[in-house]
């Protein structure tokens, strides 16, 4: 069996149609998201779309939320604000219904999803400081892996439950343990923030104990050309040649 799970896609259809053309070459059987498809890009329909089609589900990210109207856009700077506002214009009555169907927690297995942190989910905190990471391991209970999004910034956490240690894993593949849990953000298909542009996703095949980190080009320019055309701040296009 091999999974692939994605997040923050942020209505980014190259991206996407990237990662999904890399994840059909690895033969997957599942792909699961870990939420925020929609908010800063300028295809949320397609990219809707598209997750309902191939994805075994998401789950709700703070800018799902907010397009369906149920979180304040105070919490959003005035970027992601003005793009909101945009996508709720662009969404149909049946996009909105299968936003608000999305939930804040699912389970697979020995996986956990969350999109910003298993503590007050629908509080959406970020995961950056180590002891952020001790406080979602404590909520993981008898989970193997953690897959979370929201911060944008890929990485593996890894608890050695034997030994009462964290470490933070700076490479993208590990080899996973017995006596190990994982925390794993699985960075963003649509808006990378670690400085690399590239699109994100993550690959997990537990018959070889195996998770990467997968990272794939994609047609920025189209992208970026899109979201100016329809109006949406230029800076949210601009900043995706700098993956920031």
């Amino acid at each position: 069996m091999a999974y692939a799970i994605l997040g923050d896609i942020h209505s980014n259809l190259e991206a996407l149609l990237a990662v999904v053309e890399d994840i059909d070459k690895n033969r997957v059987d599942k792909i699961f998201s870990v939420g925020d498809i929609v908010g800063y890009g300028a295809d949320p329909s397609r990219c809707i779309a598209i997750v309902r089609e191939r994805c075994e589900f998401s789950v709700m990210g703070n800018h799902d939320l907010a397009a369906v109207g149920k979180m304040n856009l105070n919490w959003f700077n005035d970027y992601a604000r003005q793009a909101i506002i945009w996508t709720q214009s662009q969404l149909s009555a049946e996009e909105v219904e299968y936003l608000n169907s999305l939930v804040m927690i699912e389970e697979f297995e020995d996986m956990i999803f969350v999109h910003g942190s298993l503590y007050e989910p629908e509080k959406f905190h970020y995961i950056f400081e180590v002891h952020q990471v001790h406080r979602n391991f404590d909520f993981q209970r008898d989970k193997k892996i953690c897959f979370v999004g929201h911060s944008h910034y890929p990485f593996i956490a890894i608890s050695d439950d034997l030994e009462g240690e964290i470490q933070i894993v700076k490479g993208f593949e590990i080899e996973i343990r017995p006596r190990c849990r994982y925390l794993v953000n699985v960075g963003s298909v649509g808006q990378p923030r670690d400085n690399d542009p590239r699109a994100s996703y993550v690959l997990y095949e537990p018959e070889k104990a195996r998770i990467e980190i997968k990272r794939i080009e994609y047609d920025i320019e189209e992208a970026v050309s899109k979201i100016i055309s329809k109006g949406l701040p230029q800076i949210l296009g601009e900043r995706l040649y700098y993956g920031r």
